[in-house]
């Protein structure tokens, strides 16, 4: 099986990696980098359990082949925050319940944190529709929410029931 040589800059280091050309980001994250806090949970782009950061906007890496990424900058949860020194939005999601099982909890997070790097100020509706790519089999998405708009600083009685 032929390979080719990959340039990642993940989480603030570089690395390459020689992977099939057909491999994707997600699974070169998981299984060549360690990293894994980036879930797969469905393979077709549906859950979005796989969200991760490339140059700053939220995709979801079972749809990109590593090759895809060369040369870019790939954030995942792991590089959002540290378990000392937290991310607004994961300190949010703790503090408000975020999770249930975990399992969507990482692309949730790297989906609201793309969305308040670009829109710091969201309202209810915003946030929702930021997450639309997002599912939560645990039916948390009250508190998803909640956490978001808590990391953008607004009140969590804003958030309608």
């Amino acid at each position: 099986m032929s390979t080719v040589p990959v340039r990642l800059n993940v989480n603030g280091v570089k690395h390459t990696l020689e992977v099939e050309p057909r491999l994707l980001l997600v699974h070169a994250l998981r299984d060549k980098l360690a990293l894994t806090g980036t879930h797969v949970g469905c393979d077709t782009s549906n859950c979005g359990a796989c969200t991760v950061h490339l140059n700053g906007e939220a995709v979801k890496s079972c749809t990109m082949l590593a090759v895809q990424a060369d040369g870019e900058e790939v954030t995942t949860i792991e590089g959002l925050g540290t378990e000392d020194d937290l991310h607004p939005v994961q300190e949010a999601f703790w503090n408000n319940h975020g999770l249930q099982c975990g399992y969507c909890t990482p692309g949730m997070i790297m989906a609201g944190a793309a969305l308040l790097a670009e829109n710091p100020d969201p309202s209810e509706t915003e946030v929702r529709h930021a997450l639309e790519g997002n599912l939560c089999r645990c039916t948390g998405y009250h508190n998803i929410v909640k956490s978001i708009l808590d990391a953008a600083g607004r009140s969590s009685s804003e958030v309608s029931a």
